[in-house]
Formats: structure tokens, sequence, C-alpha cells
């Protein structure tokens, strides 16, 4: 039974043949089969990571960019400048980090410090575990 399907079968030459007029556009489909050359079918073909031959390659220009209006301003000339110069005051201060509970960065830091102690304590643990879960099994490609 083998035998019987292998001589209605055609050719792999004959096939590859076919698929390249079919791919080129030589003959119409279904059109007659060309006679049988001695000439190598793989001799047209290009293999990948070969240069195709081609003339030399014309330099590109680059086009200029079309022109993009430039947006509309939020805040006028005066606005902007009143408040960079507030923000600029600001980052001119400097809170002193051993500040007596007499002035208001002490006292307010001194209130804040048994609230953080608790929520540290709450919290920290666990988020401690978990960034160290998270990192191990990063590492460890899990």
């Amino acid at each position: 039974m083998a035998e019987t399907a292998n001589m209605n079968t055609p050719p792999m030459d004959e096939i590859l043949a076919s698929i390249r007029r079919i791919i080129t556009d030589d003959t119409p489909i279904g059109g007659p089969a060309p006679i049988a050359s001695d000439a190598d079918p793989e001799e047209d073909v290009l293999e990948l990571g070969e240069p195709a031959a081609a003339g030399p390659a014309e330099p590109v220009e680059p086009q200029p960019l079309p022109s993009v209006p430039e947006p509309a301003m939020l805040l006028s000339k005066q606005t902007q400048a009143a408040s960079q110069r507030a923000l600029a005051a600001l980052s001119g201060l400097s809170i002193d980090p051993n500040a007596d509970a007499n002035t208001m960065d002490g006292l307010v830091r001194e209130m804040l410090r048994p609230m953080l102690k608790d929520w540290l304590d709450a919290h920290l643990p666990e988020m401690v575990e978990r960034l160290v879960a998270r990192e191990v099994a990063r590492i460890s490609g899990r």
C-alpha cells in the first residue's frame, strides 16, 4: 500500500518547483508544469545570512520633524516668579535634628517618637520578612 502512495506522490523537487512558481507568479496556478532541467533548483534561493546582491545603498536624508506648537502656559509670569521665590525660601530653611523640646521641631519630634516606635514594633517584622522572602524568591528563581 505504501508503494502505491509513493507512485502517486510527485517528487519533492517538483513540489518545491511548483511552490516557487506560485510565489514568483511565473505561471498562473494550475498552468502547465515546466520541463525539468539540469539546473540546480537551489541556485536561486537566497539563504538567510547571505547578503542580497544589490547596488550601493543611497544615503537617506533625515526629514525635518514637523513643528509642534508650544503648550499654553498655565501660570502667568508673575505667578510663576512668586512661586519660585517662595519655594526657594522654603528650600533655604534647615531643620536642626538636635533641636530642643522647646522649639516647634523638637516638640513635634518628641510627640511623634512614641507613635513611630509603636508603628515600627507592629509592622516592621512583617515588612522585613515579606521583603526578605521576595528577594530570596527572586534570587533563587522561584
